[in-house]
């Protein structure tokens, strides 16, 4: 009975969990940067490469803390969980070694930011992904 109650609890709860979409990573369309790497991208997006390969400055565009798809962006990129996240910025910030990424709220915001500002990079659902942006890597 126990073992039946456990399979069946596993099957719902399989089932019930949200599907993430898949996650891009997205530059202005007259950004050279024509891909990236995964290590690149965990660089870029902990702040310890802040220079594009052609000598401009990066400004990273981040979504806000709670948000599934920067969950599973830093997972999946960083190795890092949020809270890992969180605790990163903290030190930088407590140690003055830098400032965390521009904030946007969604997608949305993401593609305007990056769409007026060549030097803009962030992460996006595939599924928002317009004529304003260019990807640049696709996180597995």
């Amino acid at each position: 009975m126990k073992i039946r109650n456990f399979l069946i609890t596993l099957f719902m709860t399989a089932f019930s969990i949200p599907t993430l979409a898949d996650i891009a990573i997205v530059v202005h369309p007259n950004n050279p940067l024509a891909n990236l790497t995964k290590e690149d991208a965990a660089k870029i997006f902990l702040s310890k490469t802040k220079i594009f390969p052609n000598g401009k400055e990066v400004s990273i565009i981040d979504l806000e803390e709670g948000d599934e798809i920067r969950n599973a962006f830093y997972e999946k990129v960083t190795n890092k969980s949020a809270s890992q996240v969180k605790a990163y910025w903290s030190r930088l910030i407590f140690t003055g070694k830098g400032q965390p990424p521009k904030v946007a709220i969604d997608s949305d915001e993401v593609i305007s930011a990056i769409s007026n500002n060549e030097n803009a990079i962030g992460y996006i659902d595939t599924d928002d992904i317009n004529e304003n942006v260019k990807v640049i890597f696709k996180v597995p």
